[in-house]
């Protein structure tokens, strides 16, 4: 269970003044080594983007050959301040993510070390704006999602999960957590069956996989509609990436306050924690490469959709 981790962690970024620092010293008590906090500054103001390495055993940080899992927390922000008062549906993203950080260092301290590197990376901003959305609306973000990638997205992420409040549609319509088609270069590839069973292995029931459709690939500001993005990762990388959306059964805004689940929050947790240790033995596959590789001999690549497209 990692809910101690993900109420330590609520208590750090539910106020006007969460910040990046606070964050990374609280990490940094717990073991953590090296973690980069950097203010990143928008058209819309300010938040911190903060990176955390956890060691693996046989991880590339230590010389080995483990493979590295990247975990993003999506999010446009923390809160939504002035205009709500407290930690908004949208901060589970970064809640989650960071949470994961904690119980990963927790576990090192106790000797429970996992085969290869995580790299966690999200933003926190307790005062980000909102903007309309159907059918609810969501939170924008102080800084621009090419910028969010460069920050979030880094070289060392050999396979990416995303973690997101996935709230605002009728697309997924699940309480707890859903997992996305794996995204690769553009392309949407089958569900990962490694992914589905450690879901599984995770909630006890069956797994919810939401829908993904072409536009929620391409980059943000083509004018394109994007279920959110959780996706947007996939842009930035030729790793392969899975979204995981943090769910309700009714459509909830980005930007309501008291809608945070915690065992929704701790589940995902959970899951991707799970993902870590069995990616990082070579047991859990995002994809097939040999089948992706087919696709691309027979189809050509699919990269187009990474990049804004053509304007007339």
């Amino acid at each position: 269970m990692i809910l101690k981790h993900v109420l330590d962690m609520f208590e750090l970024l539910d106020k006007p003044a969460a910040n990046g620092t606070e964050v990374a010293d609280f990490l940094g008590a717990n073991g953590a080594e090296g973690i980069e906090v950097k203010e990143i500054r928008g058209e819309k103001g300010a938040t911190d983007g903060i990176k955390i390495i956890i060691k693996g055993e046989n991880g590339k940080s230590r010389g080995g050959a483990a493979p590295t899992l990247g975990v993003i927390g999506r999010l446009g922000g923390l809160g939504a301040r002035p205009e709500m008062i407290g930690f908004v549906s949208d901060g589970d993203g970064a809640l989650t993510a960071l949470a994961v950080a904690s119980k990963l260092l927790d576990m090192n301290n106790k000797g429970d070390l996992l085969p290869g590197d995580v790299v966690i990376t999200t933003h926190i901003c307790p005062d980000a704006p909102t903007r309309e959305h159907q059918p609810v609306p969501f939170m924008d973000s102080p800084i621009d999602m090419e910028t969010m990638n460069q920050s979030e997205v880094t070289p060392e992420m050999e396979a990416i999960l995303s973690i997101d409040t996935t709230k605002g549609n009728k697309v997924i319509n699940h309480k707890g957590f859903a997992i996305s088609p794996t995204i690769k270069e553009g392309y949407i590839l089958k569900v990962s069956a490694d992914l589905v069973n450690l879901a599984e292995q995770v909630s006890g029931e069956p797994t919810a996989v939401f829908a993904v459709s072409q536009q929620d690939i391409t980059p943000y500001g083509n004018e394109l509609f994007h279920l959110n993005s959780i996706l947007q990762p996939a842009v930035a990388t030729t790793a392969p990436v899975v979204g995981v959306a943090i769910t309700t059964t009714v459509p909830v805004a980005g930007c309501a306050t008291g809608a945070s689940h915690f065992v929704d929050v701790e589940k995902a947790g959970r899951f991707v924690i799970e993902v870590a240790k069995q990616f990082g033995k070579g047991l859990c596959r995002f994809y097939e490469p040999q089948e992706f590789q087919q696709l691309v001999k027979l189809y050509g690549p699919m990269n187009k959709f990474q990049q804004r497209g053509w304007k007339e």
